[in-house]
């Protein structure tokens, strides 16, 4: 479960990272960042118990 958990921050992160980037929408990309932090295993997880 951490691992798939892991899995889905980095791709939270990373789609945030672009859309930063690439569509130069800072808001959705700090909303997926932040969202790939709440979601991963590590430090604040909302799924840990």
């Amino acid at each position: 479960m951490a691992t798939l958990l892991w899995i889905i921050a980095v791709i939270l992160v990373i789609s945030g990272i672009y859309v930063i980037l690439a569509r130069r929408d800072l808001l959705w990309g700090i909303v997926l960042i932040v969202l790939g932090f709440l979601i991963g295993p590590g430090g604040i997880s909302i799924f840990h118990v």
